[in-house]
């Protein structure tokens, strides 16, 4: 629906920006079922569709940069977005296209949640080390939360992290770099905890959880940060959005 003919009671209206994954489990196909489930309206920007399964990645074809750009535009201009997110975004000229795109609504404030995807869980890699710093130069200045998992926020400070102690260390640093709050999940440390830490301008908060054995998933980080997007757009606060998405997704992968 036209942002100039929505009525008050609408859903607030939210964009993906990602990859097309075909099983359905991760990607825009997770984010759209993710912004339903929370009654927001989803849109999708594709940067490229890919052929997957869980466990396996059998092929990518990246979206040409322009035609990424194109959708992100053509949306802004038609739509009243009230937050967005990333995903899987491929090669540096298509995050640069999405960093020119997006631009506009930052400089409104639209809240913008970054999920780097630069390993499928599957272990193939998603992103080059040129694309990974253009990523963190560029587009995380532009958001409002980004969302590592460890092994991301190793590539991106370039050491190990096993501990919550480092975990709390590696946000703080990843946050002074980019000047964006960083919710660093720690769904792969070892143990049975699945303990996140969100740091931010506020200080430093703690999500407790506990790891779900014997489930074969992928997507998750997908749909936590779709979860965390959606709550955002519904006006609740940057803590209340994780802690209701870190909700949400744990009842969606039990």
């Amino acid at each position: 629906m036209p942002a100039a003919s929505q009525p008050s009671s609408s859903p607030p209206v939210v964009l993906s920006i990602a990859g097309s994954d075909c099983s359905s489990g991760a990607g825009v196909q997770a984010d759209l079922k993710t912004f339903t489930a929370l009654q927001c309206y989803g849109l999708t920007a594709l940067t490229a569709v890919v052929a997957e399964v869980p466990g396996k990645v059998e092929r990518i074809n990246l979206i040409d940069a322009e035609m990424v750009g194109a959708q992100i535009k053509v949306l802004g201009n038609a739509f009243q977005i009230a937050a967005a997110k990333t995903g899987m975004l491929g090669g540096r000229e298509q995050i640069d296209a999405v960093i020119h795109a997006w631009k506009p609504h930052a400089a409104r404030g639209i809240p913008l949640v970054v999920d780097p995807l630069m390993v499928a869980t599957s272990g193939t890699p998603l992103m080059d080390k040129d694309a990974i710093k253009r990523l963190s130069g560029g587009l995380f200045p532009l958001a409002q939360l980004i969302t590592p998992n460890l092994a991301e926020a190793e590539v991106l400070l370039g050491k190990r992290i096993t501990t919550r102690p480092q975990m709390e260390s590696a946000a703080n640093e990843i946050m002074q770099r980019h000047g964006c709050s960083v919710l660093l999940k720690g769904g792969h440390l070892a143990g049975d905890a699945a303990p996140d830490v969100l740091m931010s301008e506020t200080g430093v908060q703690w999500f407790e959880g506990r790891r779900i054995h014997d489930v074969r998933t992928h997507g998750t980080g997908c749909t936590y940060s779709a979860a965390i997007t959606a709550y955002l757009a519904r006006g609740l606060s940057l803590f209340e959005a994780v802690r209701q998405a870190k909700l949400f997704v744990t009842a969606a992968i039990s």
